[in-house]
């Protein structure tokens, strides 16, 4: 194969939807609608677990970090894609693809292991509560937070770095709305077998190890749950891990079918990968929140209190009789 035009380009074009134009505007509006829900959600319950010290402990920990990733992935995928969807203009300057490239495969598969490390933590205050705070250090969750943060790192490093490094020859066009790895390797002019094994080795560990902690964390949760005697406790019980379940289902279910369909399904992989960075950002805060009385309980004390300070500056400011 000739290889013209190798060098890296100034600038990618991005296909996005645009097989679909009669989509791209309600798409624009979806995605800005879930956009703004995306930020305010997910910066709630950073601001709720700072300010209220009833949500200090590890689990809310955990979440700080999700919603963490969950806003890195937003920020850096959505406004593009906003972009795209509006206007005519469906380009995208290198430096962008580089800094989308990094980042959404760090974010990725950080997620892929803070959620397993979220299962560890349910594991601990099911089957160990009496140990919970001996075992769930604070220094504990900060060594597993920092592990799970440096592995998607260091993963996104080698992927990504990898990616770069092939020769890109003839157009530069991407079949899909944001820059990531195994899009950017359908340009390459050489053979890329060998980025596509990395890439399918490098994914063992967050996408296949990670789900299967999970997996048996919840098998002996489950198993500690119907030794509980009481259907309150098993309720109870419940109840603290199904929010965390849910999330895990919705972050690994279109992942895993995403990237189990053949390479020629690329409108399917668009939509999932749409699913993943549209949506699951906007639902995790709304599961943790709608699920979880903690969260709303301290919703309601900040909200009391902001009622409270307003009684008393209006007070403060009607003259004395």
């Amino acid at each position: 194969m000739e290889m013209e035009n190798a060098s890296f380009p100034n600038t990618f074009v991005l296909l996005g939807f645009s097989e679909f134009p009669w989509l791209e505007r309600p798409l624009f509006a979806v995605v800005l609608v879930s956009y703004l829900l995306t930020l305010v959600g997910n910066s709630s319950i950073i601001l709720l677990s700072l300010v209220d010290r009833r949500l200090q402990t590890p689990m809310y920990f955990f979440l700080d970090n999700l919603s963490i990733l969950d806003l890195s992935v937003t920020c850096t995928i959505v406004p593009q894609l906003l972009t795209n969807l509006w206007g005519p203009d469906k380009t995208i300057a290198a430096w962008g693809c580089i800094t989308q490239l990094y980042i959404y495969t760090w974010t990725g598969a950080t997620e892929c292991i803070l959620l397993a490390m979220m299962a560890i933590d349910r594991y601990v205050a099911i089957c160990r509560p009496l140990q919970y705070t001996l075992i769930m250090h604070p220094w504990v969750c900060v060594q597993m937070a920092a592990i799970s943060w440096s592995s998607g790192l260091a993963i996104s490093l080698l992927h990504a770095t990898l990616t770069l490094q092939l020769p890109l020859c003839g157009h530069h066009t991407l079949d899909h709305f944001f820059c990531e790895v195994p899009v950017l390797i359908k340009l390459s002019c050489r053979n890329a077998t060998a980025n596509e094994m990395a890439l399918a080795i490098g994914a063992i560990p967050f996408g296949m190890l990670a789900p299967l902690m999970v997996v048996i964390s919840y098998i002996f949760i489950a198993r500690a749950i119907l030794k509980l005697p009481s259907a309150e406790g098993r309720h109870k019980a419940l109840s603290t891990c199904s929010s965390h379940l849910l999330v895990v289902t919705m972050y690994f279910g279109p992942g895993m079918y995403m990237y189990l369909q053949p390479p020629a399904k690329s409108t399917q992989a668009k939509f999932m990968s749409f699913f993943y960075c549209v949506f699951t950002p906007v639902l995790n805060p709304l599961i943790y929140t709608l699920r979880n009385k903690d969260v709303q309980t301290a919703w309601k004390r900040i909200l009391q209190t902001q009622g409270k300070l307003k009684s008393w500056k209006v007070r403060r400011c009607l003259p004395v009789s």
